[in-house]
């Protein structure tokens, strides 16, 4: 009696013991385990060690970003953000992080809050564009949602691109600035078998930046060149920021396009990129150093900057300026097939004045140039000058 007495007390403090040796485990793991700067998977920097002093920790900074150190430097971190993504599908959610998990193994935003800076950045698009004399036309794409519903999971919250972008053209219209409509051509298609935007990234893929491209040219008045005259080459293994940020670690990757022109070199093509004081140079638009890394969209154009220059003296027209997001990136080569000098501001990076670039550059045309829920969550196009 007195052992099983014994054993039953000693049977009580076990789940203690087990929760104990847990819970020092894992913070002997966590302060063991090294600690990396950056995570390929999720193509973003981790938070490093917070510095401490008094004025921190009394504020609350510190604890702040010492949570957000160790949630990004958790052991194993990829491996448990991805048991949550999986978790959270198998208890009958459609998606995780805001991403839906479709079909076809798409990953695709969700999207984005109706309560958004859209009708405010068109307002402050139109006044610029008042307040210039060079002729402006607005291009948004429609989001993947909008356009490759049939792969949606059937319970999705609604795509609004139907109403924003009619209204936008009819605000647009009111002051006789020009306005591209993809909605019709992307439905078009799509429904024809063209992948127009990449599974695992919100981006459109080379295919949709061409169609976009082509419905550009007609909107401007010039000949696009003809597709079947570029080399086409295919590159695997590409994930984009959608599959980052979802956690769906099992979706399979997309192929990369590049889209080129063989008869142009370095003779003719050059690529000037301006940081502040810094200046690079390429004779390429290409940047294939970046289909080695894990975020290879980079490969058009070297990314983002704030002014990109792109010069083709073998073109005809003259200089065009587009004010833009990422979505341009592939889309500019194309470009740069009809002017000579193709100027990539983005505002994210660029805080000059746009108006003095006009000035400067003289363009025959402005485009100013969105994905829809890129320009509906932008904080920095307000600035536009």
């Amino acid at each position: 009696m007195r052992f099983a007495d014994n054993r039953n007390k000693i049977g009580k403090y076990i789940p203690a013991v087990v929760f104990l040796i847990f819970i020092y485990g894992m913070a002997l793991w966590f302060l063991f385990s090294p600690k990396t700067d950056y995570s390929s998977s999720e193509k973003r920097y981790l938070q490093k060690f917070p510095d401490a002093n008094v004025e921190k920790v009394l504020s609350g900074e510190f604890g702040s970003e010492f949570e957000t150190f160790f949630a990004d430097q958790f052991p194993q971190r990829n491996t448990w953000v991805g048991i949550n993504a999986y978790t959270t599908l198998a208890e009958g959610n459609n998606g995780a992080s805001g991403v839906y998990n479709c079909k076809n193994g798409c990953l695709i935003n969700k999207p984005v809050s109706t309560e958004n800076n859209l009708d405010k950045n068109i307002g402050a698009v139109a006044d610029f564009a008042k307040s210039i004399d060079t002729p402006t036309t607005v291009m948004l794409v429609p989001s993947t949602g909008y356009i490759a519903d049939d792969v949606l999971p059937t319970f999705h919250d609604k795509y609004n691109d139907d109403e924003d972008i009619s209204r936008i053209s009819s605000t647009l219209s009111k002051d006789k600035i020009g306005f591209v409509d993809l909605r019709e051509r992307f439905k078009s298609e799509y429904k024809n078998g063209s992948q127009l935007y990449y599974k695992t990234d919100h981006h459109w893929t080379t295919k949709g930046a061409y169609t976009g491209y082509q419905e550009l040219c007609k909107a401007l008045g010039i000949t696009p060149i003809d597709d079947s005259t570029l080399k086409k080459d295919s590159y695997p293994d590409f994930y984009g920021t959608t599959y980052s940020s979802s956690g769906f670690w099992l979706t399979p990757p997309d192929n990369i396009e590049i889209w080129s022109n063989p008869n142009n070199s370095s003779k003719n093509i050059s690529v000037k990129i301006t940081e502040g004081a810094n200046i690079k140079t390429s004779g390429s638009m290409y940047f294939t150093d970046h289909l080695k890394e894990d975020d290879k969209y980079p490969v058009f154009i070297d990314g983002n900057h704030a002014l990109t220059e792109i010069t083709n003296t073998n073109a005809k027209n003259g200089t065009i300026l587009l004010i833009k997001d990422s979505f341009s990136h592939s889309l500019a080569p194309f470009l740069a097939e009809n002017y000579s000098k193709v100027v990539l501001v983005d505002l994210r990076y660029y805080k000059e004045s746009v108006s003095d670039l006009v000035t400067t550059y003289n363009p025959e045309q402005v485009v100013v140039l969105y994905g829809i829920d890129n320009l509906a969550t932008d904080t920095d196009i307000v600035w536009l000058k």
